[in-house]
């Protein structure tokens, strides 16, 4: 009976676990991987570990997946391709769920269109990825978009409840300093609770704040930069030229952050959560990403949105310098008018009946 309990424990934190493991594993695989002796040829991953393919390239050794669905179900996913081109997907209705899907080689019998997915829902509103879902549906088409789901949460709760999902201790102190600061005149900076930073992007980071002359708010996780760094390793110069423009913290209530009045851009590594927290609080952005979908949410938010730049496989002091100042001076205006246009649909979007009438059209009543 304790085996079951443990059991049954562990899948209902799965998700938790998953993000935990995620968290913290790839500065130590790295390390692994680099001092081994011997060298390591060949590294075998979990499929869904996808952190291991970022740290594979980066020490440049090959990655065999080791995809533990199973066989029958990979193919199919696999197949997804050869059924739209043979337009037996999408599934047409209630009526169309029976009939037998031909194009997967080895199910050609049996193989049915109620045994595939048939829904997907995301976590964004229609206002700003309409093309794209646009483009989705002619392949699945429920597709419902239930997003921002952190304004959904914070229009939902009494006013004033505090809440964390974070892996990290909120330090509050940080409040009390934007509190001083003028409108629209600090720049926050975190790279989230995954992202990490070698001493010598932190460098450049921090020069180029430096240069900027402008309020920087920068969120450090303990864990955030690789090595060792010590106060003796930063150069005093650096240290004296942004003490009283630059407040650092461990980790920060980031909703309350983006809607302070002082706010005026974030530099954020583009993970999905922080990008809609950013857009519901009209925040331009500054974007750095470090993995996996980050990459392409940051190109959206440069070239679709217009809601800020995109600072893809850069780390220069001058890039920074130049960014921020965009940002918070010299297109200031250009970008706040974007933002403040997006940041009003994505409340609409979670206005009563806003996401419900969107999916399924207003109420009879």
């Amino acid at each position: 009976m304790a085996f079951r309990w443990i059991i049954r424990d562990l899948g209902n934190n799965s998700g938790s676990l998953l993000q935990s493991v995620k968290s913290v594993t790839p500065p130590h695989l790295k390390r692994i991987l680099i001092d081994s002796e011997p060298p390591v040829n060949c590294i075998i991953s979990d499929g869904f570990m996808s952190f291991a393919i970022d740290v594979a390239r980066e020490v440049g050794i090959p990655i065999i997946y080791f995809r533990t669905i199973s066989a029958c179900a990979f193919w199919t996913y696999y197949c997804t391709r050869e059924m739209i081109d043979a337009s037996e997907l999408p599934i047409k209705g209630d009526k169309d769920m029976d009939r037998l899907i031909k194009t997967v080689p080895g199910m050609e019998t049996f193989l049915r269109g109620r045994d595939l997915p048939n829904g997907l829902i995301f976590n964004t509103f229609e206002d700003l990825e309409g093309p794209i879902l646009s483009q989705i549906r002619t392949y699945c088409p429920k597709v419902y978009t239930i997003g921002p789901l952190n304004a959904h949460l914070r229009a939902r709760i009494p006013q004033n409840t505090t809440f964390s999902n974070s892996f990290w201790e909120v330090d509050r102190s940080c409040m009390e300093w934007l509190d001083k600061q003028p409108s629209r005149s600090v720049i926050y900076v975190s790279f989230g609770s995954i992202a990490v930073v070698s001493r010598e992007q932190l460098l450049e980071f921090w020069f180029g704040l430096a240069r900027s002359k402008q309020r920087f708010l920068w969120v450090i996780r303990p864990d955030s930069i690789t090595g060792n760094v010590g106060e003796n390793q930063i150069p005093e110069e650096l240290v004296e030229a942004t003490k009283e423009r630059g407040y650092m913290v461990g980790w920060v209530p980031q909703e309350e952050i983006l809607a302070h009045e002082a706010l005026g851009a974030f530099l954020t590594h583009s993970g999905w959560n922080s990008t809609l927290e950013s857009i519901i609080a009209g925040i331009p952005m500054i974007c750095w990403p470090y993995f996996g979908d980050q990459q392409m949410n940051s190109r959206f938010v440069d070239e679709v949105w217009k809601l800020g730049l995109d600072m893809k496989d850069l780390c220069d002091t001058k890039i920074v310098e130049k960014m921020v100042n965009d940002l918070i001076v010299d297109r200031r205006e250009e970008f706040m008018k974007s933002a403040d246009r997006m940041a009003n649909l994505a409340r609409k979007s979670v206005n009563k009946g806003g996401f419900l009438v969107q999916q399924f059209g207003p109420s009879d009543k």
